[in-house]
């Protein structure tokens, strides 16, 4: 089985680079690795038609996100503030975490 590994992660700020909603920032709310696919706050926007659930929730026409290619995507580093490539680096402590390429600086909290 081929395991589909992915430069973002849920949580992650990050900047769309190609497509309808290029130039624009949000957080990863949901991953899909075996699609290569990210859900980002606020952008793909679509209109689902929903039917109401029961006694409770109401039907009718929401928007919520869809999903993009996870090659559509660029990690925002926490202190160059721009998009950027990510690498990967061994701390003493013997974690592997995430670095910006161009400043080094430690992504992953």
């Amino acid at each position: 089985m081929v395991r589909n590994k992915m430069h973002v992660k849920k949580g992650d700020l990050v900047a769309v680079i190609a497509g309808k909603y290029k130039g624009k920032r949000g957080k990863v709310i949901r991953v899909v690795p075996h699609e290569r696919r990210v859900v980002v706050e606020g952008v793909n926007m679509v209109k689902k038609h929903q039917r109401p659930q029961g006694q409770l929730m109401q039907g009718g026409i929401i928007n919520q996100e869809a999903p993009i290619h996870g090659s559509n995507v660029m990690l925002v580093c926490p202190r160059c503030d721009e998009p950027v490539r990510s690498g990967h680096k061994i701390l003493e402590n013997g974690a592997k975490v995430r670095v910006c390429a161009q400043c080094d600086e430690v992504v992953d909290q």
